[in-house]
């Protein structure tokens, strides 16, 4: 039996004030994984997750959804912004926030409901956050921000969620809690794209991988793809140890 293909990128470039920041890109990310989007600074991450939602314009290249495109099935795609774009001074509330997760598929005329409440509800216990449901978003701490939007995505209901350095500016509790639930997200054939900074945590997070440095350096099983060859073209010279890292990683995980 053949994958179910969730996201697939076809020759996909982005070009900012005449500079390339993606080039080229082609991608297939199969349904149900974990995966991690590695690579330097500058390397377009945070710009191939905009690329493949419509938020900024490309040169070329095609992205499709369980084979459809973005504006069929906008409502099977979650999104969770890095927080510094974030107006965080709107005076809205937590359950405020969450609800707006539920507002793709209630259309332009229906409001929240006692369903959607109830679901707002829900989404905010998984993120441990049902206490402050009240709260004014602007109150509350940079990991308890994150996990309201975390849970503002999950209110989407959606297949596939992409979620842009979710670890920044958290704490280690918060962090592993946002793993943890990726992971069941995962387990439940939900997938989930991370852009993500730290190396030596890609191996325990992450099944599949996807290291980029404006080209596709490699994409697959984290296994396979996250190799000191790999990290080497994804980094070059920039910083001497990280060649070692995923070796020393890996060497360390196993009995």
């Amino acid at each position: 039996m053949s994958e179910t293909i969730a996201l697939e990128i076809h020759d996909l470039t982005v070009v900012y004030h005449r500079k390339p920041v993606l080039w080229d890109i082609d991608l297939r990310v199969p349904e149900g994984r974990l995966v991690g989007i590695i690579g330097p600074n500058g390397a377009g991450k945070s710009t191939l997750i905009k690329a493949a939602l419509g938020l900024v314009p490309v040169v070329s290249g095609q992205v499709w959804f369980y084979g459809s495109p973005l504006r069929e099935c906008r409502h099977l795609v979650g999104y969770v912004p890095q927080r510094e774009t974030i107006d965080w001074d709107f005076p809205v509330t937590v359950m405020d926030v969450v609800l707006m997760g539920t507002y793709g598929r209630l259309g332009w005329f229906r409001r929240p409901g006692r369903a959607e409440r109830e679901l707002a509800q829900k989404c905010l216990k998984l993120v441990e956050m049902e206490e402050f449901a009240d709260r004014q978003i602007r109150q509350l701490s940079g990991g308890q921000q994150q996990r309201v939007f975390l849970a503002r995505a999950l209110a989407q209901q959606a297949s596939i969620y992409f979620l842009d350095e979710p670890f920044v500016g958290v704490d280690a509790a918060t962090e592993r809690a946002i793993v943890s639930l990726l992971q069941t997200l995962r387990d439940e054939r939900k997938t989930v794209l991370v852009v993500h900074h730290d190396l030596q945590t890609v191996r325990e997070y992450f099944d599949f991988a996807i290291l980029l440095n404006m080209r596709l350096i490699a994409a697959g099983e984290t296994s396979q793809v996250f190799t000191n060859e790999n990290l080497r073209k994804a980094y070059g010279g920039r910083l001497t140890l990280l060649a070692e890292v995923a070796e020393a990683v890996h060497r360390s995980a196993v009995p």
